[in-house]
């Protein structure tokens, strides 16, 4: 998978050399670059920003510099995906997820501020947000977006299956309990049918606690499921 991320804060993307995402990349699987948008701000202060027309609180990001960042970007991933992360954006989920990674190439922009100049939008195929809150820019969601994509691609996990037995794969249903060594802890112990042996036994449990998981705490699935 081949990810471009244009932010004026590229530090911030540091998380990425980390656990699965970091060890992606040392085998080839994730192709990140994370550039700094200032690059492509001419002016001595390196200007990003300015005031909205029309007046308002806040400043609102400028349209030469992120049209010429994209541009480059695309120069090097002609066929990548550029997507604006914004609160306005449609709401990102696993199914999001696994349509990316079959996109294969990516471009996200993280905005900031009140915003990015609307005309911007000319160059955007897609505005994504990672839920219904605002936050201060959009690295954080971009490192969502980036790690819940990198790893469904195949290799990044040490299983290959482990992606479909998760919350929201599959039928869309929260992944029910797991249980590990010691088969006793204080007093408190791991269902026998685990302990069975009995696999159609364990997947009809799996299945059981998964359902009672979701109607429990998020019956709003079973409606798509």
């Amino acid at each position: 998978m081949r990810i471009d991320v244009v932010s004026i804060f590229p530090e911030y993307l540091a998380p990425l050399e980390l656990s699965l995402p970091g060890k992606a990349r040392e085998r080839g699987l994730l192709d990140l670059h994370v550039h700094d948008l200032r690059d492509w701000a001419h002016d001595r202060h390196r200007t990003v920003d300015d005031t909205p027309y029309g007046g308002g609180a806040g400043m609102v990001m400028k349209p030469e510099p992120l049209v010429k960042a994209i541009e480059a970007a695309k120069q090097r991933r002609p066929s990548a995906r550029v997507i604006l992360m914004s609160p306005q954006g449609a709401r990102f989920d696993q199914a999001r997820a696994q349509a990316l990674v079959r996109d294969g190439e990516l471009i996200l922009v993280c905005g900031r501020y009140e915003g990015v100049d609307e005309r911007v939008l000319g160059w955007i195929d897609e505005e994504l947000s990672v839920g219904d809150f605002v936050l201060t820019g959009g690295e954080l969601a971009a490192l969502a977006v980036i790690d819940a994509a990198a790893r469904l691609v195949p290799g990044v996990l040490g299983n290959d299956l482990s992606p479909q037995s998760e919350s929201f794969a599959g039928e869309g249903l929260l992944e029910g309990p797991q249980y590990t060594r010691p088969p006793e802890f204080r007093g408190l112990k791991v269902p026998e049918v685990l302990l069975s042996g009995d696999h159609a036994k364990i997947a009809q449990w799996r299945r059981e606690q998964a359902l009672s998981r979701t109607r429990e705490r998020r019956p709003d699935l079973l409606k798509i499921t």
